[in-house]
């Protein structure tokens, strides 16, 4: 019998070494067909998984209560398993260069505890040769295994979109690729029995590592190109929201819009293609030149609030400032490369330390990362500056009365910076408001 087969009938059963935002909603997804092992060296956070509790609010508590998937930090366990999924993040190091530490670490634990006739998946982020030349090299080590001979390899590109409760892993076509065809065959099948909108079959394992680094880095392209015009603009007097929805009326016109480029993926994975394109000596320079200008945003966010206090006759040295959102992305836990912190810092340099708040975010992993405590939206009251940063659920319905009441009375100008355009901005061009969005 086939190992889909034996997967299908509960013969063999699959893992999932990783559990983060990506991870645990395939390992939730398959658990509905079939056996599955979630594994995660991270044991406090198996332990919130198995008291029902989901850190990352992508499935929800009830799902995590109900759900079959057997959760462990007993790397041992991987052994029960045939057809491996990770799923573990690829951040980059300070200079920008790819961090493959724990893809690498991943495939050390797994290599460790591989038995013959496995099949291994990639879904993590990498630029292409990856799979094929770091990984599969530490799972021979590790294991004492041939790759091609004793097990196979496969990558199919993680596309899950964190906080997003409508494009998911049901939705999404996957990509699938395999070191041969038998490969491939395997890892299709077993992706469609959770992909409702199916699988698209690569030509190769390079091709679907290529495809997903591009996908990131069009759109990081592109919002860079959004937030040059809001510079532009801002010079001009003319506000960009107003002109992307008169330009926006146009058939053909790509509706992007200008904000800060943080997390895992789109901030991240344009410098995989860039790292490997300089090892093989071209140096980009439409994806760098759209990295300069996405990495700067929030500086040039946190000059404009110090012009605007200026020109509000409000001294900016210990301003008292909030930032409202401190995740990378609305309505979502994860604060990794939030580019938030960009602001915060800049701030500091012009001797203001801002009050953040953060309903939504992990406050544990914001203060492991950054040492930064949040406060309750009490704190904000007698403000210089409101920044609305983050476009969370919970700031939407804010109305005039109530952001009013967030600032000192005795200003006669109110300054207010609403990055992503959630207010109507006919209701702060008023004398007693300086409004700036981006």
């Amino acid at each position: 019998m086939s190992l889909y087969e034996n997967i299908l009938e509960g013969r063999d059963k699959i893992s999932l070494v990783g559990l983060g935002y990506v991870g645990m909603p395939i390992a939730v997804a398959f658990a509905r067909k079939v056996k599955v092992i979630g594994y995660d060296l991270n044991a406090d956070k198996i332990k919130q998984y198995q008291s029902g509790i989901d850190p990352t609010n992508e499935v929800g508590n009830d799902v995590i209560k109900n759900t079959s998937v057997e959760f462990t930090s007993d790397a041992a366990r991987l052994r029960e398993a045939k057809f491996h999924i990770v799923a573990v993040p690829t951040p980059v190091n300070d200079d920008h260069t790819p961090d493959l530490t724990p893809v690498e670490g991943a495939s050390r634990i797994l290599g460790q505890n591989l038995t013959e006739g496995s099949v291994v998946v990639f879904e993590s982020t990498v630029y292409p040769g990856v799979t094929e030349e770091t990984c599969v090299p530490i799972l021979e080590k590790e294991s004492g295994l041939k790759c091609g001979v004793d097990f196979k390899i496969g990558y199919s590109p993680e596309r899950i979109n964190p906080g997003d409760k409508v494009h998911r892993l049901e939705t999404i076509v996957k990509i699938v690729s395999g070191m041969d065809e038998e490969t491939l065959d395997t890892v299709a099948k077993v992706y469609e029995l959770v992909v409702e909108a199916g699988v698209y079959r690569a030509q190769s394992i390079k091709v679907a590592e290529a495809a997903k680094v591009i996908e990131n880095s069009q759109r990081d392209i592109n919002i860079a190109f959004m937030n040059e015009l809001s510079i532009i603009f801002n010079k001009m007097g003319i506000d960009t929201k107003s002109v992307l929805e008169a330009a926006g009326t146009k058939w053909n016109f790509l509706k992007f819009y200008p904000g800060l480029v943080g997390g895992h993926c789109i901030g991240v994975d344009p410098y995989y293609l860039t790292y490997k394109a300089e090892e093989l000596g071209y140096h980009s320079q439409i994806i760098l030149s759209g990295r300069r200008i996405n990495d700067d945003m929030g500086r040039y966010v946190a000059e404009s609030m110090v012009k605007n206090l200026i020109k509000a006759d409000i001294p900016v040295k210990r301003a008292k400032v909030a930032i409202l959102g401190f995740t990378f992305k609305e309505n979502c836990p994860d604060t990794r490369n939030t580019k938030v912190i960009d602001i915060f810092k800049e701030l500091g340099e012009y001797g203001i330390t801002p009050v953040v708040v953060d309903p939504a975010a992990d406050a544990k992993e914001a203060e492991r990362l950054y040492g930064i405590h949040f406060a309750s939206m009490d704190a904000v009251k007698d403000m210089d500056a409101v920044i609305v940063a983050v476009a969370h659920n919970q700031f939407l319905d804010f109305d005039r009365e109530t952001i009013s009441s967030f600032y000192n009375p005795a200003h006669q100008k109110k300054v207010f910076m609403d990055l992503k355009g959630l207010y109507n901005r006919e209701d702060y061009l008023t004398e007693d408001y300086i409004y700036w969005r981006l």
